[in-house]
C-alpha cells in the first residue's frame, strides 16, 4: 500500500504536531562500560605484544598534550555556552545548540574510552617500573588517562551547558 504525496496534507500534520522527543544526558552506566573497555583493551596490549615477540608501543609526550588542548577546548566551550544561555540569557541557533550537544556527548564516551585504555595500559606496566622505560610509559600514560577524564568532566559539563529550562521552547 501506498501513500500519494499532497503538500498541502504534508504542511498541516507539520504544524500541528509539536517535537516531543528528547535528548537525554549521558548515563555514568555508559560511561563506566566504555572506561571499562578502555581498561581491558588498553591492559591488554602489553600482554599481547609479549605474546607475539613484539616490543609494547611507548604513549609519547604529543598524544598527551593533544588530549589536554582538546579537553582545554571542550572546557572553553562549556564555559562560553554556559555563559551565553545561563548568565547572559543570550539565545544560540537551534543547529549550534545540538551540534555543542553531539559534541559533549561523543567527546564524554571517547573521553572515557581513552581515560580507560591509557590507565589499562600504564597498569599493565605497574609492576614492571624497575626500568626507565617502564616509569616513563607508566608515566605518560598516566597522564593521558588523566587527560581523559578532564575531557569526559569538561564533556558533560557542556551538556549541563546545553540544557534549557522547560518553559523555554
Amino acid at each position: 500500500m501506498s501513500r500519494q504525496f499532497d503538500p498541502e496534507q504534508d504542511d498541516d500534520l507539520d504544524e500541528e504536531r509539536e517535537p516531543q522527543g528528547r535528548i537525554r544526558t549521558t548515563r555514568p552506566g555508559a560511561l563506566i562500560t566504555f572506561a571499562l573497555v578502555g581498561l581491558v583493551l588498553g591492559w591488554a596490549v602489553r600482554q599481547v605484544c609479549l605474546a607475539t615477540g613484539r616490543v609494547p608501543p611507548t604513549v609519547g609526550w604529543l598524544p598527551v598534550l593533544a588530549l589536554f588542548f582538546v579537553a582545554l577546548i571542550i572546557g572553553s566551550v562549556a564555559w562560553s555556552t554556559y555563559r551565553a544561555l545561563h548568565t547572559r540569557h543570550e539565545r544560540i541557533a537551534p543547529h549550534q545548540a545540538v551540534n555543542r550537544l553531539v559534541l559533549a556527548k561523543s567527546c564524554a564516551l571517547a573521553g572515557a574510552f581513552i581515560a580507560g585504555g591509557y590507565f589499562g595500559y600504564a597498569l599493565s606496566w605497574m609492576g614492571h617500573t624497575d626500568a626507565d622505560l617502564a616509569k616513563l610509559r607508566v608515566l605518560q600514560s598516566g597522564l593521558a588517562g588523566l587527560a581523559g577524564v578532564l575531557l569526559v568532566t569538561g564533556s558533560l559539563l557542556l551538556e549541563r551547558a546545553c540544557r534549557v529550562r522547560e518553559k523555554d521552547s
